[in-house]
């Protein structure tokens, strides 16, 4: 793939010039010089602005996915019980991932179109099960939905499971994360989406009853979030420490917090709105359903009846325009726009928008 002049892809999004700059940037040995220490602070106190939290920050080299497998590793054993939330791709794959380290996984399964909306289902599921984690997506970015994350929280209290685990990759951002009103224990994140840096850190937000969980596991890999509880106060990290990739996603999220958070969802929702009317009104068919809570960082669209998503695809990547596709059950079927971070932008949705409509003209 090549650079597209409308880059409306959900992730990696477009990366501002300053964020690539602090790439190009060369630094010291991080596990020596104290500057990396105080940069890593800084960026730990900007991730808890951002997900609304007092919980200490476990920042990694690496994609996304690495703390999804850090938070599974650090915190289940093989036995242990996990209650997966699955409205989507992710959703039902992060059960998978628990199945694999050899948990037992009980999900509670919704339609990929579909956001949480049976809540006695889950809490039957909570009560019966007895799990030490519940797992769940915020932001679907393969079906373009929201799911809820309070009332979760509050069956969480109220069965005592030990640990609520988010992913908030998509969302964070874009949308209000309110981890510790919500009760949860592991929040997921990433740099790739409305963070608007390249893939190349993740982090984990983990509250006191999380540490103490893997504190109890003991994983030792390297993806294992053990270490960062006392790597800053050590100065003495598990891997030699990306300083670039810290760099960049430090420089991303005061960008972010200098906007102000209140003005990014605002901007978030505002741009998800006006695309959705547009397609809306081009004929094209939104993928959730018409009581599913779409995500504000990205739409999903069902690709037009009788026209192949490699002959559209192409079509509009020939004017100029790259789009998603979308995963499993969905591949083929629905394409998506991801105006998150630096692609939340109205004259970017408006070209975007004016070649899918030029596109279903000629087709």
């Amino acid at each position: 793939m090549k650079t597209y002049p409308i880059p409306l892809v959900p992730g990696p999004v477009k990366v501002p010039p300053s964020v690539l700059q602090a790439y190009l940037t060369d630094y010291g040995s991080a596990d020596l010089e104290p500057e990396y220490l105080d940069l890593y602070r800084q960026t730990e106190a900007d991730l808890q602005k951002i997900c609304a939290t007092q919980n200490r920050f476990a920042i990694l080299s690496g994609e996304g996915m690495l703390a999804l497998w850090g938070a599974l590793k650090s915190c289940i054993l093989p036995g242990e019980r996990v209650l997966a939330i699955g409205t989507g791709v992710f959703g039902y794959g992060m059960g998978d991932m628990a199945r694999a380290l050899g948990a037992e996984v009980q999900t509670v399964g919704f339609e990929y179109d579909q956001t949480v909306n049976d809540w006695a289902r889950v809490e039957q599921a909570i009560a019966e099960f007895h799990p030490k984690m519940i797992t769940i997506i915020h932001c679907e970015t393969p079906s373009g939905t929201l799911n809820p994350i309070a009332e979760l929280g509050e069956l969480k209290e109220k069965y005592h499971v030990p640990l609520l685990c988010m992913d908030a990759v998509a969302s964070m951002g874009g949308a209000p994360v309110l981890t510790d009103e919500w009760k949860v224990d592991l929040v997921l994140g990433g740099t790739q989406k409305v963070i608007s840096a390249p893939p190349g850190m993740s982090f984990v937000g983990i509250s006191p009853r999380a540490w103490q969980a893997i504190d109890e596991v003991n994983y030792p890999g390297y993806d294992a979030l053990q270490p960062f509880k006392t790597a800053v106060e050590q100065a003495y990290f598990p891997y030699t420490p990306y300083w670039h990739g810290l760099a960049a996603l430090h420089t991303a999220t005061q960008l972010l917090i200098h906007e102000g958070l209140e003005h990014s969802f605002a901007r978030h929702a505002s741009v998800a709105k006006y695309t959705r009317s547009r397609l809306t009104e081009m004929g094209l068919t939104l993928f959730p359903a018409p009581d599913a809570i779409p995500a504000p960082t990205v739409t999903a669209v069902k690709v037009p009846d009788g026209i192949a998503w490699s002959d559209f695809d192409q079509r509009l990547r020939q004017a100029g325009m790259a789009v998603g596709g979308s995963y499993g059950t969905l591949a083929g079927k629905v394409f998506r726009l991801g105006h998150m971070g630096t692609q939340a932008d109205q004259d970017l949705i408006d070209e975007g928008l004016a070649v899918i409509e030029s596109v279903l003209h000629a087709l």
